[in-house]
């Protein structure tokens, strides 16, 4: 899949999730696979641009190229300044969110709420593409509400106004993350338009990968909370559509080395106190539906040093090794 000047090969990709897609994790993903890694979502007001989070969030140093940066907001002429901001600051993407549903973003008239007013769409669209020279990519998701779908209508201005990329997660503003995401609206969507269009929601396996791809003909799948615990995902996903055979899972002394050089790459970004804090949440991904999953996350979550953390992780792992050996003899 080409975005601008971008080959994105393979045509898998990591979806921006606020709080989750920060630098430590996008490398990772790209290490594991990934063909790309759009970052959690920054502010178009210039006031939050200064502050420590924004700061850790503008961080790109070392990360591969291209750089996809994802703005949010609801004013054209503050979206065309941040997207200007951030390409100063290292984006060679530039993505617009119009895809987010959490409650906080949509009262604000930002994220998917922006879905209801089409012309406004137009105008942030148009303000955007003309304030840089980088491509500029639009996720979006189906509609305000099931009796509200209009992606086609915002993939064609989507088009109109030159975006580069277009991804659709198969999801309604209403519906969240409930229920099923439906492919049949991004089927129409790829119809319609020529520009590369990725296919987002409910993907978590090379299977299923394989079968949004086939049911919706889009040029890319983009993976969200499918890599939350798993960002291996992307290599199994590459590896399966272009063979068609699946990797075998990695064993938990493998899940043991990727988690903790994730930890390590935490602690080293966000400073030890708030990276062993931010680290929790990614515990609790790696360790679910595995065995004694609950009492490991109780202890994991008490501890409040990076050390302390580490051991606890190698410790849990390496029972879990060693359970698997003793199956296994």
């Amino acid at each position: 899949m080409q975005i601008g000047p971008y080959r994105i090969d393979p045509p898998v990709v990591l979806a921006p999730m606020a709080g989750v897609t920060d630098k430590p994790f996008r490398l990772l993903c790209k290490r594991l696979g990934a063909g790309l890694a759009v970052s959690e979502m920054t502010a178009s007001d210039p006031k939050l641009w200064h502050t420590r989070k924004s700061v850790k969030r503008m961080d790109h140093a070392g990360e591969p190229e291209p750089v996809s940066v994802q703005i949010a907001g609801a004013d054209p002429v503050m979206l065309a300044e941040a997207a200007r901001f951030n390409v100063a600051n290292g984006a060679q993407i530039i993505d617009i969110n119009m895809g987010c549903p959490a409650k906080k973003v949509c009262n604000v008239w930002a994220g998917s709420a922006l879905l209801q007013d089409e012309p406004l769409v137009a105008r942030i669209l148009a303000a955007v593409v003309g304030a840089v020279e980088v491509p500029v990519t639009l996720k979006i998701r189906t509609g305000w509400d099931r009796a509200h779908k209009n992606a086609l209508a915002v993939a064609r201005l989507a088009e109109d106004s030159g975006i580069a990329a277009l991804a659709v997660h198969g999801r309604t503003r209403a519906d969240k993350y409930e229920g099923e995401a439906e492919y049949e609206t991004i089927a129409a969507v790829k119809a319609a338009v020529r520009i590369p269009v990725l296919a987002n929601g409910d993907i978590a396996t090379p299977a299923q990968a394989r079968h949004v791809l086939d049911a919706t003909g889009a040029d890319a799948v983009m993976i969200g909370r499918g890599a939350q615990g798993r960002p291996w995902v992307f290599r199994e996903v590459a590896h399966y559509l272009a063979t068609g055979e699946a990797l075998p899972e990695p064993d938990a002394g493998e899940v043991c080395a990727i988690l903790c050089e994730h930890l390590q790459d935490l602690y080293a970004f966000y400073g030890e106190l708030q990276g062993v804090r931010i680290a929790r949440k990614h515990l609790g991904w790696y360790a679910k539906d595995r065995p004694e999953n609950a009492a490991f996350r109780h202890v994991a979550n008490r501890a409040e040093s990076a050390e302390e953390q580490l051991r606890l992780t190698r410790d849990y792992f390496a029972a879990l090794a060693a359970g698997d050996a003793a199956l296994a003899a």
